[in-house]
């Protein structure tokens, strides 16, 4: 085999500039990544919600009233009480004067889907405290 006697391979410019070309790429693609996260999280946190939400449908149509609070679900309509993805967490607060009324709150990290609030304190007599979270469900 015939070598020419000049070639060594690549110089030190020429693999630091490649090094800091795929360094500028992976950071736009964890970039864009990062938004897919946020969106992942919401579409958890808003499944949550939903499924918290019909068991206490569930739970109000054996015993016709809503829990103090979300453990009386498990294990009868929920295999285990749903945790936030993030690191926020689901504040559940119920009516405790008669028990007909509750409200979920979560806080979502991008776009909050309409209606944000699906609480109405007012209609429990203005008296009723909802939980924090830039969107809520209630019954």
């Amino acid at each position: 085999m015939y070598r020419k006697s000049g070639t060594r391979g690549f110089t030190l410019i020429e693999l630091l500039v490649v090094i800091a070309i795929i360094g500028m790429l992976s950071s736009i693609i964890l970039a864009s990544l990062n938004g897919a996260r946020k969106k992942g999280r919401d579409a958890r946190r808003l499944s949550d919600l939903k499924q918290m939400q019909t068991a206490l449908e569930l739970h109000y149509s054996d015993n016709k009233a809503y829990p103090a609070t979300l453990l009386p679900l498990v294990p009868a309509s929920m295999a285990a009480v749903p945790t936030d993805p993030g690191s926020s967490s689901y504040t559940y607060i119920s009516n405790t004067t008669n028990n007909n009324y509750y409200c979920i709150g979560a806080t979502l990290e991008g776009t909050v889907p309409a209606p944000a609030d699906g609480c109405d304190g007012a209609v429990q007599g203005g008296g009723f405290v909802e939980p924090t979270g830039n969107y809520r469900v209630g019954p």
